[in-house]
């Protein structure tokens, strides 16, 4: 950024008292909440969230300092939870992508299954995926990966909130289709995406320190 449009002295200042206003604010509402999903807490973190960034950008601009603290943005992956305060059961949802990489060695392990079972050992791929999926368990294929001939994609995990458990059978034909965000515990994400946002993190902020 060029001096002309750096942010004046009195600009970071003024910054600086939206958030602590905007903290009020959150304050304020999270004492008067009405629920877990009181929407009135919700406009309150997404106003100081938007002050604090902007104190940090001017900051930065101005004084080439940053803040020592983060508040996520409100265009978070997942809305604002709304499922029961006191769950009585929870749904974990898993999905692992993986390219098969090594073919050969994942018939390979297959065939070392079905020669313990003394049955004919598969010869293609899909018939491979079968065995080894259905023998193993899928924390030790993901712990094992490589040595199935696989390589690890994307792989997300929910943790959905419930009042009860469903039905036995309830899902079983479209186990995924009933997940509600607004119930989500948690979730934890791995992608090689986020390693690269890293690196052109670092390379922005290398940039503008030169």
């Amino acid at each position: 950024m060029s001096d002309a449009a750096q942010p004046t002295a009195a600009e970071v200042r003024a910054a600086a008292e939206a958030v602590k206003a905007a903290l009020d604010r959150h304050l304020a509402a999270v004492e008067r909440r009405t629920g877990d999903d009181d929407p009135a807490v919700y406009e309150a973190f997404n106003a100081l969230a938007t002050a604090a960034e902007a104190y940090d950008e001017a900051l930065y601009d101005r004084y080439d300092e940053v803040t020592p603290f983060e508040i996520p943005g409100a265009d978070d992956s997942l809305p604002p939870y709304a499922g029961p305060d006191e769950p009585h059961a929870v749904s974990v949802l898993i999905r692992r992508d993986y390219a098969v990489v090594e073919p050969q060695r994942l018939i390979a392990q297959a065939r070392r299954v079905t020669d313990l079972e003394r049955e004919e050992g598969p010869g293609t791929t899909h018939a491979a995926l079968g065995v080894v999926f259905g023998e193993y368990e899928p924390d030790e294929i993901a712990s094992r990966h490589k040595e199935f001939g696989l390589e690890e994609g994307d792989s997300t995990l929910w943790v959905e909130a419930a009042e009860e458990l469903p039905e036995p059978g309830e899902w079983l034909h479209a186990p995924f289709d009933q997940a509600d965000p607004e119930r989500i515990v948690c979730r934890f994400d791995i992608s090689t995406v986020f390693d690269d946002e890293v690196d052109e993190e670092e390379l922005e902020e290398q940039v503008r320190r030169a």
